[in-house]
């Protein structure tokens, strides 16, 4: 799964808080376990992903990670996980590791993906 990581993410996940640090590794592996064709860039000053097109990113801050889509108004969010009122990008905020939902954020990246094809 190397092979398309950023060295800058690396860079940027080190010099986060712990608990942080932790939940945005976690969701940049479930988001290379989405697809193994995406490439991360770093961008905007954040980690993010791209196939055909912008599929999503992270954004930490001190308190929670972002993972956001930037045309996240276009996806079907039965759950109601998405936040966020822009005209195209939604994100989902999560505050600890037990908010993150495998399966479902799973689900949404991939619809993501084929927003773009």
């Amino acid at each position: 799964m190397g092979l398309n990581k950023s060295e800058k993410v690396d860079q940027l996940i080190e010099t986060l808080p712990e608990n942080i640090k932790e939940i945005t590794i976690c969701l940049r592996t479930l988001i290379f376990t989405a697809s193994e064709n995406f490439t991360e860039e770093f961008k905007w000053g954040m980690p993010s992903y791209n196939e055909n097109g912008n599929v999503c990113y992270l954004q930490p801050s001190k308190k929670h990670v972002n993972l956001g889509f930037y045309l996240g108004a276009r996806l079907k969010d039965e759950e109601a996980l998405l936040e966020g009122t822009g005209k195209q990008m939604r994100h989902i905020r999560i505050t600890k590791l037990e908010e993150i939902q495998t399966e479902k954020f799973k689900v949404l990246i991939q619809d993501a993906i084929a927003l773009n094809a």
